[in-house]
């Protein structure tokens, strides 16, 4: 038998092993790969520089643990970067499994690493049902729509949400979203009525939906997928969990390709071998 009868019928198993190690080996010993932010994330980071110390930033986390691999490493990385600009940050969602993940975000990045305070400099508003209607009301009155914050504390009170209480008062919106309600709406409620700047976070799937939206202005940055996740660590911190990620993405995909040329090498070799007979 030669070596192209064995290939060709190498058990499919081994080449599921083989992409196996090849994505879980980078997890454990990141390659470094080199990662170059595009336009997009590289104006998602800019529009948060432009705040200035004690600014007020709605965060808009409207996703679940289903999505959570792509999204959380930009909540996290947005997280940080509005820490070190020592902006307020007002958190809401619109999808009622987001606020524990949001909760986690700011007990690592915000309480863990900045020593920020809730309620002075974050507050996490949690669920609120409603969609398109909540995202309009808010431009009325936050404190119309979340009169306590997810823990049912007043917030009336609370030193962050201080001269707060419409989009008149918030200098920008960073909204990380898995889908409906998510970047669309608030690009299609809020920003055409109010003005008010938006930077999105969402899945690789949603990105090209929305790419329009960047490039008309719309939106002032955007991330999508893991990838946007990944170049957004770099402008921030210069690593995190995205970019080891991607690591394992880039080298599963390798291997794939891999594969996909070996059976076509193949194939060319058995027509030839047709043809000559």
């Amino acid at each position: 038998m030669d070596w192209k009868t064995r290939l060709e019928r190498l058990d499919r198993r081994i080449i599921f092993l083989v992409i196996f190690f090849a994505v879980l080996m980078p997890l454990f010993f990141p390659l470094g790969l080199s990662i170059t932010p595009g336009p997009e994330a590289t104006a998602f980071h800019a529009a948060i520089e432009a705040l200035q110390p004690g600014d007020a930033v709605y965060l808009a986390a409207d996703y679940d643990p289903g999505s959570l691999p792509e999204l959380q490493p930009m909540l996290e990385a947005a997280i940080e970067q509005l820490c070190k600009k020592d902006v307020r940050i007002i958190a809401g969602s619109l999808w009622p499994a987001c606020p524990p993940l949001v909760n986690r975000a700011f007990t690592q990045i915000a309480e863990g690493r900045f020593q920020k305070v809730y309620g002075t400099d974050y507050v996490n508003l949690g669920f609120k049902e409603g969609r398109e209607v909540v995202m309009n009301q808010l431009g009325q009155s936050i404190r119309g729509v979340y009169p306590v914050d997810s823990a049912g504390a007043p917030i009336g009170d609370m030193p962050v949400m201080s001269g707060v209480d419409s989009y008149a008062d918030i200098k920008l919106i960073v909204n990380v979203s898995a889908g409906y309600p998510g970047t669309k709406e608030w690009v299609q409620q809020v920003r055409s009525r109010y003005s008010i700047p938006i930077v999105a976070g969402c899945t690789a799937v949603s990105a090209p939906e929305y790419f329009p939206y960047f490039q008309s202005g719309q939106l002032s940055g955007l991330l999508g997928g893991l990838a946007g996740a990944a170049e957004y660590e770099v402008l921030v911190s210069g690593s995190g969990p995205a970019a080891k990620k991607m690591d394992a993405q880039s080298l599963g995909h390798i291997v794939i390709i891999g594969f996909i040329l070996l059976g076509n090498l193949i194939y060319f070799l058995r027509s030839r071998e047709g043809s000559v007979a």
